[in-house]
């Protein structure tokens, strides 16, 4: 099974490179691409999982209830994209559950940073993907975690899948640079392995953002992008399909994983 995962937040990346942007373009720019993302989705007849922030639902929530009418999960991704205070979590569940109509059962922290799983577990959640089990220079330094999933305080962790022995990431960045072909058969290697793939994405991504006065992003953050990344995302989907892989739904994963084991077993 491939999962894949779409992280839906406010657009402030571009203060990370020192531009400012509106409140009301970053909106814009996530929902111009979130509308790609579930068009691709719609055309292609698989599911996915957003991972919203409850600043952008609260500002946007027909798109929200949109995907649920499209049959897709919502999961939180904490209430700001930039500001993150323990009690975030419950509060954005409780937020997006009022807004989507359905239950939150997701977590991703922003960034992917580290976070209390004694607070995921307090607050509600049943599983959490906000592990990239590698290591990336001034980001990620997981090299001692799981690659695959695991229980932690009861919560089922979710890491990004990363390729087995080097543990070369294949996420969003890898999706922009990496050749195609390259991307498949890393992923064919890590379907072999774990017997499933955890991607995630941002709608963002999807926007032409070569505009380095506006954005400010180096050239691996904005190749690839927008229409071209849509071909490749697509391309990437049509070739999955064609090897009999499936798509799901993170929780349908957690379900699956939770009807087959009857216990939880610490590590895995």
């Amino acid at each position: 099974m491939i999962l894949l995962g779409f992280d839906v937040e406010e657009f402030d990346m571009p203060f990370e490179y020192g531009k400012s942007i509106s409140f009301d373009e970053q909106l814009d720019i996530s929902t111009k691409g979130t509308n790609t993302i579930l068009g691709l989705l719609r055309q292609k007849n698989i599911k996915a999982t957003f991972f919203c922030t409850a600043n952008y639902a609260i500002n946007k929530p027909d798109i929200i209830k949109q995907m649920v009418t499209e049959g897709h999960e919502v999961a939180s991704h904490g209430y700001y994209h930039s500001d993150f205070k323990v009690e975030h979590l419950r509060q954005s569940k409780l937020a997006l559950e009022n807004i989507s109509g359905t239950k939150v059962t997701g977590f991703r922290m922003a960034r992917m940073m580290p976070v209390d799983e004694a607070e995921i577990a307090k607050a509600g959640y049943k599983y959490n993907s906000s592990i990239n089990p590698t290591w990336l220079p001034g980001r990620y330094n997981n090299f001692d975690k799981p690659r695959t999933w695991f229980y932690d305080h009861g919560v089922l962790q979710i890491p990004a899948s990363v390729s087995p022995l080097i543990r070369f990431p294949l996420f969003w960045l890898s999706f922009h640079n990496l050749p195609l072909s390259l991307l498949k058969r890393m992923a064919s290697a890590t379907l072999k392995k774990d017997g499933y793939l955890n991607l995630y994405f941002h709608p963002w991504e999807f926007t032409d953002l070569h505009d380095k006065e506006k954005f400010g992003f180096p050239g691996y953050v904005s190749k690839n992008s927008g229409d071209a990344f849509a071909h490749r995302i697509g391309a990437f989907i049509d070739w999955a399909t064609g090897k009999g892989y499936t798509f799901g739904q993170t929780d349908g994963f957690c379900e699956n994983i939770k009807n087959k084991n009857n216990q939880e077993p610490v590590l895995h």
